[in-house]
């Protein structure tokens, strides 16, 4: 019989392995990206070098800062083609602690992420920096030579890429809240006002201080909303999946709202009554 203690053991063992898997793998893919950094940090720059004026080029103000950016670059760059086998690993050692139906649910919503968290990242770059860039170059004023440290552009794409990638993750978190059972999409609808104005305030808050930036993240955000509350509305109007062997204890009933639950006492007791009834039909009532 193994202890509590082993267990936990164990599974620090099969975290801490998991961990070192996901490391290396990040390594190796940045190993192999080195030698090709400052072209990737080359592609990086293409949207401001293209709105920059004549003559104008980003500048680095650090010793070393020409060499330490690109290999952040690279370094992204890993992590971001490595995240498949990280998520596999991350997978791997939560899996075995979910249920059948979980599984369902968790798998494609993981996947969704991923996928939407790119679209973000591409929308930013292909959309975004092309407008922002474009309206700083039309407001410089006379005189003034607009050249940006290679240091300050890397944090400023790496936090746009970061917020406009966390944007698209609305209809997951909405499918979330809503199969989870926090809250209804009806109540999501009547909180549709406030999700208006905070998608303005979060574009405000996370763009640079132009109307464009601030629509082009705000907008994107109430749509996304609205996407979240349709695919909600359409799993929730969906039967709920018969329960499988290993749900049959934790989720031997559900509401009518499709979210699983545990099996309230009664409920218990009727199964068990069935159980019984049927392991000894010929049992006479007694009295």
């Amino acid at each position: 019989m193994n202890l509590p203690e082993d267990s936990f053991l164990s599974h620090l063992v099969e975290l801490r392995n998991r961990l070192i898997r996901a490391l290396l793998a990040i390594g190796i893919v940045f190993l192999c990206l080195v030698p090709w950094a400052q072209d990737i940090y080359a592609l990086l720059a293409n949207p401001l070098l293209a709105k920059l004026p004549q003559g104008g080029q980003m500048i680095a103000t650090d010793v070393i800062g020409v060499f330490l950016v690109p290999m952040k670059v690279a370094l992204m760059v890993a992590f971001l083609i490595a995240l498949p086998y990280v998520l596999y690993q991350i997978w791997a050692f939560v899996a075995p602690g979910l249920y059948a139906h979980e599984k369902r649910l968790a798998l494609p919503l993981v996947g969704a992420s991923v996928v939407l968290f790119f679209v973000g990242m591409a929308f930013a770059y292909f959309l975004v920096f092309p407008a922002v860039f474009g309206f700083m170059a039309s407001v410089q004023p006379e005189g003034v030579a607009w050249m940006t440290d290679i240091e300050k552009y890397l944090s400023f794409v790496l936090t746009t890429f970061i917020a406009f990638g966390v944007t698209f993750e609305v209809p997951v978190a909405v499918l979330v809240l809503v199969q989870a059972g926090i809250v209804s999409v009806d109540k999501l609808r009547e909180w549709r006002p406030y999700v208006i104005v905070g998608a303005f305030v979060v574009g405000a808050i996370f763009t640079p201080p132009d109307v464009i930036s601030q629509l082009m993240m705000a907008i994107p955000l109430c749509l996304l909303f609205e996407l979240g509350l349709l695919l909600a509305r359409f799993l929730h109007r969906r039967p709920a999946p018969a329960a499988s062997d290993d749900d049959s204890v934790a989720t031997a009933a559900s509401d009518d709202s499709g979210v699983w639950k545990p099996a309230s006492s009664a409920e218990m007791d009727t199964v068990a009554g069935s159980i019984d009834r049927q392991e000894t039909p010929g049992r006479k009532p007694e009295g």
